[in-house]
């Protein structure tokens, strides 16, 4: 085991690493930019360090300070938590040359499947069911329209280096593809320095659904059960539950099956999440793999009983995982609410400041993963989640009423939050049903900006 792991990120995932740290017996590092001073991660680990200014560029993404506050504290390890560094294979690398651990998977896993063309066709070549589209990379508007003619539209537009819904577009004609792909790379460029774009088919109104996988260094992967993550505004989640309400043990069986062995196309090691497309008519099809902890696993360490950033840390270790396919077993139900600092009756405004009073819900079954309290400052810097709420039920209607009062405990003043719309939503006779996929949220604000 590690002696002292370094955090290199903030917020909730930070506090949520150093107590998983804790709990193993390890020391921990948290790293800090000059906005984060007050932060609870640099509160609450055993050591702190400030490694830059409040630009994320100059701090939480600055490897060499980064890497230089391992040498000063003597972390053996790094966990990058998700966002910032966490898919960045030119850290892991310089990780690893520093003789620092890098808990994720290797340099290559992340190579092949942060590429989205790359990690498509290796999917392809694995077996595990696609998008129709193109075969890697489209140069041109004249090789587009010819793809987009043979699969039929609507298509999307796809960054090849993308995540978190940059580089994206819809296109449902061919006048539309020209300017699109365009804006598609120009976005791209802005984002992630490479302006390379793929095709795939637009599947309509499908359920976005991700596998949670598990690998160690000895070939042993196993699958811990889906999360139906369809609730979401412009690409970005806002609600997910586990398990998805509409699965059956049979398609459960067949997209873990797949998940499988998307991971053992790469050689994966570490907690990963393989997402998938799920069609209206029960076919699935791989999206993409997240490389990192997601944002959602705790309702899947609800369901299954099992902590996987603690099981990160033990990968990364070299611990073989102590439990087999066999033993994972999805119980009850679990839903998170994304809670943010923003005005949803304003456009999701962000809402930085101090929070002047607060009060988070509680009870049997009421987690909340957060590193916010009172007097605390929102920074205008960092993504604007200041919380996850996350209950747990022994099925879905518990659960959604379980989630319903937590939220009406829940009390942010001092600035803007999504409380009440994430309550709205729980109301939703839709929801209610699960009777929504991918585009429902989206279509449900035009229709109220269009009665506006």
């Amino acid at each position: 085991m590690f002696d002292k792991i370094l955090i290199a990120n903030r917020g909730e995932i930070a506090v949520r690493i150093i107590r998983a740290c804790r709990e193993l017996g390890v020391r921990t590092v948290a790293v800090f930019s000059e906005a984060d001073r007050g932060a609870l991660h640099a509160q609450i680990a055993d050591e702190a360090i400030c490694i830059g200014p409040a630009a994320t560029k100059d701090s939480y993404l600055n490897v060499k300070a980064i890497l230089a506050a391992c040498e000063l504290t003597g972390a053996n390890a790094v966990h990058p938590g998700f966002g910032f560094l966490s898919e960045n294979s030119a850290f892991a690398r310089n990780c690893e040359r520093c003789g620092v651990a890098f808990i994720g998977p290797s340099a290559e896993s992340m190579d092949m499947m942060g590429d989205k063309a790359t990690a498509k066709q290796t999917m392809k070549n694995a077996g595990v069911p696609v998008v129709p589209g193109s075969d890697g990379i489209v140069k041109t508007v004249e090789e587009a329209k010819k793809i987009a003619a043979e699969i039929g539209y609507p298509v999307m537009i796809k960054a090849s280096a993308g995540g978190g819904g940059r580089g994206i577009r819809l296109v449902n004609r061919e006048e539309e593809l020209e300017p699109s792909m365009i804006q598609a790379q120009q976005e791209a460029l802005s984002f992630f320095a490479n302006d390379e774009v793929y095709i795939e088919k637009f599947i309509v109104n499908p359920r976005h659904v991700e596998i949670q996988i598990l690998a160690d260094g000895y070939g042993n992967v196993v699958h811990l059960g889906e999360r139906d993550c369809s609730m979401q505004r412009r690409n970005q989640k806002v609600l997910e539950e586990s398990p998805c309400p509409i699965m059956t043990p049979e398609l459960r069986a067949k997209m873990g099956e797949a998940a499988v062995k998307a991971a053992k196309a790469c050689g994966y090691k570490n907690a990963g999440t393989i997402e998938f497309l799920l069609a209206e008519d029960g076919n699935f099809y791989f999206m993409e793999m997240n490389t990192r902890i997601q944002v959602e696993h705790p309702i899947t360490e609800q369901v299954t009983g099992i902590d996987l950033v603690r099981q990160q840390i033990l990968i990364a270790s070299g611990e073989p995982l102590s439990f087999t396919q066999d033993d994972v077993h999805l119980t009850g139900h679990s839903i998170e609410c994304r809670i943010n600092a923003e005005n949803p009756d304003f456009g999701f405004r962000p809402s930085p400041g101090k929070i002047t009073a607060l009060h988070m819900p509680g009870g049997p079954g009421v987690r909340i993963d957060s590193a916010v309290y009172q007097g605390f400052t929102i920074s205008p810097y960092y993504d604007s989640m200041i919380a996850k709420l996350i209950v747990y039920a022994p099925n879905r209607e518990e659960a959604i009423s379980k989630m319903k009062w937590a939220l009406a405990e829940f009390l942010v003043e001092g600035v803007d939050t999504n409380i009440d719309f994430q309550l709205d939503l729980l109301r939703d006779p839709n929801f209610a049903s699960a009777n929504y996929d991918i585009g429902y949220l989206g279509r449900k604000l035009k229709a109220k900006a269009d009665k506006q």
